[in-house]
């Protein structure tokens, strides 16, 4: 895992050289790819990519159309609609097209996606606690704040 000591003492790179923005956008980067390599080994039957849209698809509170969820879990639409074809094989979600308009799909989780959730709620509450000790809901807080003014910043910037 990363370590500042011995990064601050290895010849090969020199992370402490970046500006702190940069090194944050690093951390940030690496610390998603660690948690979802450590998130798959949760699973068995699903990666942690396909719990978290099923999360997201369970949090919305009207059904979501596939360009919706693309947005929300922030991913293209067609890697959206892979990850959804892998849900939908084991019998997760249903996707079902809009009445008024062949082209707009619809995403509701199936009642075995519901269960699913459901117990893996209950135990993913272990996990997430060890990886938030230390820190105090002031530190989760802030942290919060941040990564949404990110969020609104990087919309701006693709907005460019």
């Amino acid at each position: 895992m990363l370590n500042l000591n011995e990064i601050s003492q290895n010849r090969d790179f020199d992370f402490l050289g970046l500006k702190d923005s940069f090194f944050l956008l690093g951390l940030i980067s690496t610390f998603e790819n660690r948690y979802q390599a450590v998130a798959d080994t949760f699973f068995q039957e699903i990666s942690w990519k396909q719990f978290f849209t099923m999360i997201c698809i369970k949090l919305c509170k009207t059904t979501p159309k596939i360009t919706e969820l693309a947005d929300i879990i922030g991913t293209s639409h067609q890697n959206t609609r892979q990850i959804l074809k892998k849900l939908q094989a084991k019998n997760f979600i249903k996707i079902a097209p809009s009445a008024d308009d062949k082209r707009k799909q619809y995403v509701t989780l199936t009642e075995k996606g519901r269960e699913f959730c459901e117990a893996r709620h209950k135990s993913s509450k272990i996990p997430v606690k060890k990886i938030f000790s230390g820190l105090d809901e002031k530190q989760i807080q802030l942290t919060i704040q941040t990564i949404i003014q990110l969020e609104k910043n990087l919309e701006k910037l693709s907005e460019e």
